[in-house]
């Protein structure tokens, strides 16, 4: 009975981790990446997280289109671009609790745009720091990054 009983618990588990949030944050407006990009860079900043590196993957990319032929860009995005982003007071602050988890910082974020809409994605740092005595730390950064990004995306 027990056995059947466990099985049965395992078969539910599934269901308990899609009812979590999930782990990527997405927002999605009207407009492409070149309207939104600057606004979220601005808004991280007002923030106090610092860009310290920008990526156009999208451009990048596209220098691969003729050798990878229809196997290039199947998804159909017309623009992918990465803000690499720190805060070194929080920076600071999960070395203190959590050093291992410095290989979060620092953090990034993407826009893609498709058929005139951005979407924003940010990988949620809590997803990694679950169970760390620095999971109050990120829980506070991912708030203030996902509240830049709504800001930056008019939502």
């Amino acid at each position: 009975m027990t056995g059947r009983f466990a099985a049965f618990l395992l078969l539910l588990l599934p269901l308990a981790v899609s009812a979590a949030e999930p782990a990527v944050f997405r927002l999605t407006a009207e407009g492409g990446v070149e309207k939104f990009y600057p606004k979220v860079y601005q808004a991280l900043e007002e923030e106090g997280f610092y860009v310290v590196f920008e990526a156009d993957i999208g451009g990048s990319l596209s220098r691969f289109a003729e050798r990878w032929g229809e196997d290039y860009n199947r998804s159909g995005l017309s623009a992918i671009r990465s803000m690499v982003f720190c805060n070194g007071w929080y920076a600071n602050a999960v070395s203190n609790a959590d050093p291992v988890l410095l290989a979060m910082c620092p953090l990034r974020m993407t826009l893609v745009e498709k058929d005139g809409r951005t979407t924003a994605l940010f990988a949620r740092p809590t997803a990694v720091a679950a169970g760390s005595a620095a999971l109050p730390i990120f829980q506070r950064i991912e708030r203030e990054v996902i509240g830049a990004i709504r800001k930056g995306m008019g939502g």
